[in-house]
């Protein structure tokens, strides 16, 4: 019987050249978000020296074919090093990335409450019975200004932006994703 020499069960081959491939993908695309971090949040995080410098040269180029034939000499340099010198990079990008959607999310729901506020008087009156210690006359007047303020396209939406921080500091001292939700009874 002739065998082929990947036949042997026992023998282990390695990663196939897909998951090579994979795996390099993966690398560049942590060389490209190491690149792309500012210079302080580069600066928390432990990189060996070769790779920090090489960083450094990848920053400096700005013609976009040379940095990106840079940015794939990094990958290659940091594929050199072992896998678990870059855990706890991964990591801290990771957590950073899940922090960042969460602020986006945050944000998100604070700009469609404030949309709500200028569709709906009810979501205003669920937003008093939530927190009566809000000022009433000062709210409803920023809403009336950004009401105006939307229809018109000359005036600069400060009323709309004040609206959101006023939201953005409700939400922030109540510690809740959400600083009122429901209709509660209009009081």
């Amino acid at each position: 019987m002739n065998r082929n020499y990947t036949d042997d069960p026992d023998h282990d081959y390695g990663p196939t050249r897909t998951q090579q491939r994979r795996d390099a993908l993966a690398v560049l695309e942590l060389a490209g978000q190491l690149v792309d971090l500012p210079p302080a949040k580069l600066a928390k995080l432990e990189l060996p020296d070769d790779v920090r410098d090489e960083i450094a040269n990848v920053r400096r180029i700005t013609s976009h074919i040379a940095r990106k034939r840079q940015l794939a000499f990094l990958a290659k340099l940091m594929r050199r090093h072992d896998t678990a010198a870059f855990d706890a990079v991964r990591a801290a990008l990771g957590e950073n990335r899940d922090r960042q959607r969460q602020e986006t999310a945050a944000m998100h729901r604070l700009e469609a409450q404030r949309d709500r506020l200028l569709d709906d008087d009810q979501a205003l009156h669920a937003l008093i019975a939530q927190h009566p210690e809000l000022d009433r006359q000062h709210l409803r007047s920023l809403i009336r200004q950004a009401r105006v303020e939307k229809d018109s396209p000359n005036k600069p939406p400060r009323a709309y932006r004040e609206l959101f921080q006023v939201l953005k500091e409700l939400s922030q001292d109540t510690d809740s994703p959400e600083p009122w939700s429901g209709s509660p009874e209009i009081r």
